[in-house]
């Protein structure tokens, strides 16, 4: 599957898309961070969450649990929120 990864991401990945793998949302962040060691904690946080400030969809739409189940063909899109003043 293909999972877009933003511009604060891709010091990880080296460029804005990758290929993901797993049957549900979890399982294709883990394999994302055996392949791009490090990328799993800046999206999911100690209590095994999406963290506050990222949002994840799944075929344009939000995801908000890592059990959510995927498919080969499905496209994820990792945004990260900006802030600052």
């Amino acid at each position: 599957m293909k999972v877009l990864i933003p511009g604060a991401l891709r010091s990880y990945t080296g460029r804005g898309e990758v290929d993901g793998a797993g049957v549900t949302l979890g399982a294709v962040l883990v394999e994302l961070d055996r392949q791009y060691m490090g990328i799993r904690f800046r999206i999911v946080d100690e209590q095994d969450a999406i963290r506050r400030h990222i949002r994840i969809f799944v075929n344009g739409e939000q995801a908000h649990e890592l059990s959510q189940p995927l498919t080969a063909g499905d496209e994820v899109v990792i945004v990260q929120a900006l802030s600052g003043g």
